[in-house]
Formats: structure tokens, C-alpha cells, sequence
């Protein structure tokens, strides 16, 4: 099984906000209360840390191995240091100083597998948590000044370490601008101090909740990560949680539940699941107590962790699970309602494509076009259902497949294959999906470490839309979505749009670490570990570089801050020899033409004007790094804004242009994302799914352009397809 996924980008605190649909947390055992990180790595930690070296240092599985030396070590600390307090909020310049003596010793640490420094150094970090967060909470007992010029400088992961002092006023700051926050959204002081002193007091429960397995985690991924960006351990419930992500699927009883206080809550149900079938739960009801069967004990879980109660709800389908639920309206001491569901197999629907049909007006250049748009979140399938030969099992290409076929009895003038956000997946539904689109012939070029070079070829003749095609991508669009995007535009088989992508041209591996010391429970983890590097059809490599549009997009994330070329032990970009295949089209003498008429027809389009205007505020505003604590100029920017928004709204009422739910309601209300009531937060995710997205209408306008340039000027279409009735190219009206 070969996974594509960039690492995520960091969390501030390893285990904070888990908002997990129901199964998405390792089997095996039942969950208890937080035993504590204990003083050091158990037995079965210390033999997982050998066999990581093992791998990690051995070129017959890792592709670039680095020597477990001394410098590697001091690397290794960093890593670690900046896991556990990424913005240095926490430790003091004299704590880091203090954990040197350990970066000579670590590389023998992870050899031995004695990684007891891990736990040392993450007791102080704990206790420096502590320490900040009494001192937060004492702050709100006083008053604050918002009348003078002190700009809090939220931003510092290139900043030094700070001394106690220097971090006294920095966590002043930030309270400062978590009650400013909330008194510009209309709280009065002691609701301000109430929200917030439970906020502070849930980040310390969430490091007390930490366990060792969480502790090991961390310290493996520092090592794993000076290897490549893409290495990763995982522990059990960690490498339960990715093989549900790659397979779409999970047996539970389909519901994301989050931690509120110390209740577990309900935060969206998944359609078609027990829970949503049952009509017995909802957005917002608190899960107080969990039992398994009819007859099992009733396990009370208020103060546990989120994925310890995901834990005990999920289960083998068919099986009974009971609940304690109380509901949303009602006092979390009130008498719970037992909840009885049997667990089924669910679909993670927001994960899965989706189809729309985005009609193009007509214009004076010609007809108005149907085009089908696919949404394609990630490359998932159930690779243990379909080894299994379950005719069911979840497949992005599957799934896409039957939605072209509909597409097709529909006869839609093109489609635009969406892969925006799209972080990658399973290189063999990249393989499997291209084939969609194209005839025969070579997808991808993977090469190993030894330098061999195997060519992964879409084997089945024939495809299932063979009409016009647009590929969508951004700059967080990576890996199998690169190796799409890619061959698309080697084969010249359809145009891509967009920004250029993330960079990532490195392939992954999971190694099951159970599967050499024979033990029957799982109890090692896994080991993501890049083995080799993949190249497009015609030889070049996506690695740092990433897929180049055809038609652009304003940039919306600047590359300096975010994508391969941003790691600073990132594999150079390369190329390799092409492999032969067949050309499409060749689509250069449309570009021009295209890229006139989509500026053109983006700057009458008010939507689109407002997408690259707030753009470029937001990057005006990342470029800054520090935020006003002056009441009045904050004041100011929230009236502007507000005047944005009901400038905005009235444009659209006088044009005619469809309300947009997500615009009205993206006032600042000063609360995280777990502070909120559950159904506000659903309804502010479903609007912001059903937001007007002019890109992608913008998108759909562009293939138009492109199917009417061709359609009048048999000329140019002899230029741009010279294989027109090949067996994907029809492209000509």
C-alpha cells in the first residue's frame, strides 16, 4: 500500500482540539481514564524505537537514509523542541539550554531504545504549560489598557527563545487580544473572563490528558522527520486513524464528536449512519456514559479524551454499542437517555467526490456550455475490502467513474476536475483515475533508491469521458494530485488551471512494525517511511517545482510559507527520461487566447474581484506577523469589514447575484472553534460548503472558452488536437 500525503501543517499543542468522526482511533483494547505519561518508555516503545532506526538508517528501505551521528542528533532536539512549543510560547531560553547535554545523546537513545530524555524533556514543558496558564488565568482578575500602540506579535516560530520575563509579556499580550476579541463581539467583562478562564484551564486539561504513547509519538516523529518531510511513526491508534482516512470507511455508528469542558459532544452526524438512522441523536447532545452489548457495564466518560471515547463507541459492525446521552437542551447534570445503536460500516462522506453541474452563460463568442465539476477531497480506497473482494469497497476512481457516466447521459459540454486542498492519497487510484481520461499508456515513473525506474501504466483500454477536460489545483493540491494534474498535461489530454502545486514528489510506504517481533496484539505502530521519488510521463519531476498551470489563478498562498520548497531537507527537483506515450493536444496556441479572456472576464466578475481582494488583505495581514492591541484601530477594522460585507450584500441583491450565507456570517465572534454551541458550528461549516466559489465558475468558464475556440477554427483545433478523434480527445464542437 503506497500512500502520497504531505505532512499536515503542525498543531500548537500535540493532541489539543480532536474532533474525530467515531472510529477514527485504534483497536485493540478498551479505553481507560488518562493513565499518565508515566517516567519513560515502556518495553514495547523501547523495541519500536530500534526497529525505526533500523529502517530509518538502512537504504533497502528508506530512500535517502541519514547515519544516526551526532549532528543528526542536535537536529533531532530541535525537531522535538519545536513539536511540542512550535510558536515558543512555553519554554524559556534557559530551559533550551538545559536540554543541550542531551544533543549529543540522543542518536544513542533511539539506538538502545532508552528515549527516557523525551520524557524529561517534555515534564518541563508541561510544567511550563502549568505555569503560563495560572499566569493567564491570574491576568483576568485585572483590567486591560487598550488605548496604547502595543502590537501583539503573534507569530514567532523564527524567533528566539524567550526568557521568563520576555514571555510574561508576551502571554499578556495574548490574553489581551483573546478579551479584545471578545469584547469587540459584544461580551461583557465577566462573561469575557468566565470564557476565558475555562479556556486556558481546558489547554492544561489537554496536556494533563497526554499519555506516554502520545510522548512517544512526538520524540519519534523529531527523528523521523530530519530523515525526509514525509517519514512518519505513527502509534496504533495514530495508524488506525490514517488506514480509515485512506479507506473512506469506518464501523462506528457514524457521528464527529469534540471535547466542550468536560463533555463529549456531537458535532454533525454522518448521513446515512446508526446515529442519523436512529433519530435519537443530534448536534449539540452530550455523550455522558458509553457500554458495550446489552449487558455491559456503563462506563462514565465526562473528563475523558475525545478518541478514548471514540474508542469505546466504535466497534465490529453488527455489534450494540449503548449510550448516555443528554441532551442538548437540557443541564449536563440532568438524568441521561440510554441510547441503544447496533454499528454499522460507514462512508466519510465529506471525504468522498462529489458532482455538481455548473451551467456557463452564453456570450456574444458563443452557445451557453453545461459543464460537470467533480470535487475530489482525496485519492481514498478500502484496500483491505477490496483484498477481500468486496464488489463495494470504497474507491475515489469507482465513485468518479459512475458520476462520468452519468455526466455522459447528461451530455455536459466538458468537466472540470476539481482537486483543490486535495493532499493526496493512494498512488494506485491516482493510476487507476488518469485512466479515466486517457486511452493506455504510462502514468507515473516511480524511482527507488538504487536508482531503478518502474513505470506504473493505466492498463485498461478505453476511457470513461473522452470529452473536454479541465483539471482544478491550488497550491495545497500535492502529491497523487500532482501525479494527475501531471500526466493530464504531458498527454495534453486537458488544460490545467489554477495556481502551481504543492511539490511533493516523493512516494511513502507503511510498514506494519508488528509484523516482525510476531506478536499477536498490535502493539508497535507503523512507520510511514518514503521509499522512492515519481516522475510525470515526460520525465520531469513534481518534487519542489510542482505541476505549472496553463491558465493562472492570483496566487493565494505565498510558496515561501507553504509547500515542498519550504522543508528545509526536501529532495532537490530532478528529471528522469520520458517515458513514451501519446500526445492529446498540445494546448500552447490556446493559452494566450485563454488567459486574455479569463482576465478579462474576471475583472467584470464582482464575485471574483472580491476573492483576489480579500487575497490580498490576507496576505497584506500574514506579512505582518503582529496584530494591533489598540481598541479604537480594532474597532475601526471590524466597521470596515462589516461595511464590506453589507457593501457586498447589497451589490449582490442589486445585480441579482444569490445570497451568499457564508459572507453573512463571518463576523468575529471571538470564540474556538470548541467554545461554540455544536449546531452554530455545523451550520457555519455548511455555509461555508454552499459559498458561492468563483474560481470554480471561473474554471468552468474557461473549458467553455476553450470548447468554442476549437469548435469555430478547425484551424487552430488542427494545431491543438491533431489526434481530435482519438480515443480521448474529442474535443472539437
Amino acid at each position: 500500500m503506497i500512500q502520497l500525503f504531505p505532512r499536515p501543517l503542525r498543531a500548537l499543542l500535540l493532541g489539543l482540539a480532536l474532533v474525530l468522526p467515531l472510529a477514527l482511533s485504534s483497536a485493540g483494547f478498551a479505553a481507560d481514564q488518562n493513565p499518565g505519561i508515566g517516567s519513560g518508555p515502556t518495553t514495547a516503545q523501547m523495541t519500536t524505537s530500534r526497529m525505526v532506526y533500523g529502517l530509518l538508517s538502512d537504504s533497502r528501505y528508506a530512500y535517502r537514509p541519514r547515519a544516526l551521528d551526532a549532528a543528526l542528533s542536535r537536529q533531532i532536539l530541535d525537531e522535538y523542541l519545536k513539536g511540542l512549543d512550535p510558536n515558543k510560547f512555553f519554554l524559556t531560553a534557559q530551559d533550551v539550554a538545559g536540554f543541550q547535554p542531551y544533543a549529543g545523546t540522543l542518536g544513542n537513545a533511539i539506538r538502545s531504545g532508552q528515549v527516557t530524555p523525551a520524557w524529561a524533556i517534555f515534564t518541563v514543558y508541561r510544567e511550563r504549560v502549568r505555569q503560563r496558564v495560572a499566569y493567564a488565568r491570574g491576568l483576568l482578575k485585572g483590567d486591560f489598557d487598550f488605548t496604547g500602540n502595543e502590537r501583539y506579535y503573534y507569530d514567532r516560530e523564527d524567533a528566539p527563545w524567550a526568557d521568563a520575563a520576555a514571555l510574561d509579556a508576551l502571554w499578556r499580550q495574548s490574553v489581551m487580544n483573546d478579551w479584545l476579541r471578545l469584547k469587540l463581539a459584544g461580551k461583557k467583562p465577566e462573561e469575557i473572563r468566565k470564557t476565558l478562564d475555562k479556556r486556558y484551564a481546558n489547554m492544561l486539561d489537554s496536556i494533563d490528558a497526554l499519555k506516554g504513547d502520545d510522548v512517544f509519538q512526538s520524540f519519534m516523529n523529531a527523528y523521523a522527520e530530519t530523515i525526509d518531510p514525509h517519514t512518519e511513526y505513527m502509534n496504533p491508534r495514530s495508524a488506525e486513524n490514517f488506514a480509515i482516512t485512506m479507506s473512506n470507511s469506518l464501523e462506528g455508528i457514524g457521528a464527529v464528536l469534540f471535547r466542550q469542558d468536560d463533555a463529549i459532544v456531537v458535532r454533525e452526524l454522518v448521513p446515512g449512519g446508526p446515529a442519523e438512522r436512529s433519530g435519537g441523536l443530534k448536534s449539540g447532545d452530550r455523550i455522558v456514559g458509553v457500554a458495550q452489548g446489552a449487558a455491559g457495564e456503563m462506563k462514565d466518560v465526562i473528563g475523558w479524551r475525545t478518541d478514548d471515547v471514540v474508542q469505546l463507541i466504535r466497534g465490529k459492525a453488527g455489534t450494540l454499542v449503548r449510550l448516555d446521552v443528554v441532551p442538548a437542551e437540557a443541564p449536563l447534570d440532568s438524568k441521561p437517555q440510554e441510547l441503544r445503536l447496533t454499528r454499522a460500516k460507514v462512508r466519510i462522506e465529506d471525504a468522498r467526490a462529489r458532482a455538481e453541474t455548473i451551467v456557463v452563460p452564453a456570450s456574444g463568442d458563443g452557445p451557453a456550455r453545461r459543464i460537470g465539476v467533480i470535487r475530489l477531497p482525496g485519492f481514498y480506497q478500502d484496500f483491505e475490502a477490496r483484498r477481500r473482494g468486496d464488489p463495494n469497497y470504497a474507491s475515489a476512481t469507482r465513485d468518479i467513474a459512475k458520476m462520468l457516466t452519468t455526466f455522459r447521459a447528461q451530455k455536459v459540454d466538458g468537466v472540470v476536475l476539481d482537486l483543490r486542498g486535495n493532499g493526496g492519497g493512494s498512488l494506485a487510484e491516482a493510476v487507476e483515475l488518469t485512466g479515466l481520461f486517457i486511452d493506455k499508456g504510462p502514468v507515473v515513473q516511480v524511482r527507488e533508491s538504487g536508482g531503478k525506474v518502474t513505470v506504473n501504466h493505466d492498463q485498461d483500454a478505453g476511457v470513461a469521458w473522452d470529452g473536454p477536460l479541465a483539471v482544478l489545483v491550488n497550491r495545497a493540491s500535492a502529491s497523487a494530485s500532482e501525479i494527475v494534474a501531471g500526466a493530464i498535461q504531458d498527454y495534453g489530454r486537458g488544460l490545467i488551471i489554477g495556481e502551481t502545486t504543492f511539490g511533493k514528489g516523493t512516494v511513502q510506504t507503511m510498514l506494519d512494525l508488528d509484523r516482525w517481533p510476531s506478536k499477536e496484539d498490535a502493539r508497535y505502530g507503523e512507520l510511514k517511511l518514503t521509499v522512492a521519488q515519481f516522475f510525470r510521463p515526460g520525465g520531469s519531476s513534481t518534487q519542489n517545482k510542482g505541476v505549472v498551470p496553463d491558465v493562472t489563478f492570483p496566487t493565494s498562498v505565498d510558496a515561501s510559507e507553504y509547500g515542498e520548497s519550504t522543508y528545509p531537507n526536501a529532495l532537490p527537483w530532478t528529471r528522469i527520461v520520458a517515458a513514451p506515450h501519446v500526445q492529446y493536444g498540445n494546448f500552447a496556441p490556446l493559452l494566450a487566447p485563454l488567459q486574455a479572456r479569463h482576465e478579462a472576464r474576471a475583472a467584470r466578475d464582482v464575485e471574483y474581484q472580491w476573492w483576489v481582494e480579500d487575497v490580498r488583505q490576507f496576505r497584506e495581514e500574514q506579512a505582518k506577523k503582529w496584530i494591533s492591541l489598540n481598541e479604537v484601530d480594532r474597532r475601526a477594522e471590524r466597521d470596515r469589514f462589516d461595511a464590506q460585507r453589507k457593501q457586498r450584500a447589497e451589490t449582490r441583491a442589486r445585480l441579482g447575484i444569490n445570497r451568499d450565507p457564508l459572507l453573512e456570517s463571518r463576523a468575529d465572534d471571538g470564540l474556538t472553534a470548541d467554545e461554540r454551541n455544536a449546531a452554530d458550528d455545523v451550520a457555519r461549516a455548511e455555509a461555508a460548503r454552499k459559498a458561492t466559489d468563483p474560481l470554480l465558475r471561473e474554471s468552468a468558464a474557461i473549458l467553455g472558452d476553450a470548447i468554442g475556440l476549437l469548435g469555430r477554427d478547425g484551424r487552430l483545433a488542427a494545431q491543438v488536437l491533431p489526434q481530435t478523434r482519438n480515443a480521448a480527445g474529442h474535443w472539437a464542437d
